[in-house]
């Protein structure tokens, strides 16, 4: 048997139902990996060893049975600090889990630790590094568990998107990303910043295990991905409003991608969004920043000088929004979120970049949620697949869309993708 903890979630499953692995085998297996590789990727910012084992031990039976599962830390743990990336809430003890954390154990999920995220999932990094390339950063702001799921830490980890922060990361560290439709999976005992978009998401090794772990915390079924549809998909090409941000790498990648997706039997068009959708970009940061600065009104008051300069400037930014601007940033969702399904008419999925490129070096940016923050304000499902390396042998990945409430479709339909491109 291959070493457990490099496994995805389906075939661990599969491996602990049919009695050839047991869950603490495939526990110590991902402990193993982390004492090898934490202290230079960095993907926690709690986790215990010891407390791991002891869960494992008590795991209870269901779909992802025995399975360890990253949360980000900006999900409530009861058993587990909560610090949501900032010095503020360091050593915080939530009484609960957040709802998601509460339906994976449920589930029969382990939850192996916290995983590292920017400052309220929005600004500055932490020390995550890039697996592939400790110069580079993981992406954000689901920093570590994307880099986690990467490097065989765990199978299956909890994001959270505003802008980029699910798909982004796991584009960058080469795995697989969900962001469901909008509300989906439950975002109760979530330290909340933007009511509008933020998404609860998961992020894998496989379109499989995301349909797996995401439809047993949120009680849907997401169906098979592994099945092999009776057809080939309808695929439009979008470049996205954002197309001057994409690098070289994602230039040259797209068309590379349409022709082998054309070779496997897809039905390829270019699809672009209307002139309009342009104003999503503009309208996006205007709702995530005023509704940011409401929801951080304690911290503001209480404890400023513990917010960092850049989120700083930003809360001041959505402060300074007036009613007209807020209201014609929400106007534009709107009419948008309505206009989507006929951009879409005649067709299955779209496929767009997931990122302007490979992920920057350095740690202190996460890189450009260009190619993201128009999917969340749409409230839409994303799933972002790897295709390949870009010039600095670094992952790249693209990022199908589908219609809202169409996941269980957009996750098939990523997973062909996903097998066309293997």
């Amino acid at each position: 048997m291959q070493d457990p903890a490099t496994l995805t979630a389906t075939s661990a499953v599969r491996l602990i139902r049919d009695g050839k692995l047991m869950p603490l085998e495939l526990m110590e297996a991902c402990l193993a990996r982390i004492v090898a590789r934490e202290p230079a990727v960095r993907a926690f910012t709690w986790f215990d060893a010891d407390a791991a084992r002891r869960a494992v031990s008590t795991a209870r039976p269901g779909p992802l049975h025995g399975l360890p599962v990253g949360v980000k830390d900006v999900l409530d743990t009861a058993d587990m600090p909560s610090e949501y990336g900032s010095p503020i809430w360091r050593g915080w003890r939530p009484r609960a889990d957040a709802a998601a954390v509460a339906w994976a154990r449920a589930a029969g999920a382990v939850v192996i630790g916290k995983t590292v995220t920017t400052e309220f999932a929005t600004r500055k990094p932490g020390p995550t590094a890039n697996p592939h390339n400790a110069g580079h950063t993981p992406g954000g702001s689901s920093s570590g568990s994307a880099a986690g799921v990467a490097d065989c830490f765990f199978p299956l980890a909890y994001g959270t998107q505003t802008a980029g922060s699910v798909i982004r990361p796991a584009a960058f560290c080469g795995v697989v990303g969900y962001k469901p439709s909008f509300g989906m999976i439950s975002r109760a005992g979530m330290k909340l910043m933007s009511d509008s978009l933020d998404t609860v998401g998961v992020i894998a090794r496989s379109v499989a295990d995301c349909a797996l772990f995401a439809g047993a915390v949120a009680g849907c079924d997401l169906g098979d991905p592994d099945a092999r549809p009776p057809r080939a998909p309808r695929i439009g090409i979008c470049h996205s409003p954002t197309w001057s941000e994409a690098l070289p790498e994602t230039r040259a990648l797209l068309p590379r991608v349409a022709s082998a997706l054309g070779r496997a039997g897809a039905h390829v068009v270019d699809r672009e969004l209307p002139p309009g959708a342009s104003a999503i970009a503009a309208a996006h940061p205007v709702v995530m920043n005023s509704e940011s600065a409401r929801a951080l009104g304690w911290e503001l008051a209480h404890a400023p000088g513990q917010i960092s300069e850049g989120l700083r400037e930003r809360l001041v930014f959505g402060l300074s929004q007036g009613d007209s601007a807020r209201a014609e940033a929400y106007a534009t969702f709107v009419s948008a979120r309505r206009e989507f399904p006929h951009c879409a008419e005649g067709l299955d999925v779209l496929l767009t970049p997931s990122a302007p490129g490979e992920a920057p070096a350095g740690l202190e940016w996460t890189g450009d949620p260009a190619f993201n923050l128009i999917w969340t304000s749409l409230h839409v499902p994303c799933v972002t697949v790897p295709v390949g390396r870009g010039p600095g042998d670094l992952p790249l990945g693209v990022q199908i869309v589908g219609r809202i409430g169409e996941d269980r479709q957009t996750l098939a339909w990523a997973r062909w993708v996903a097998a066309a491109m293997e």
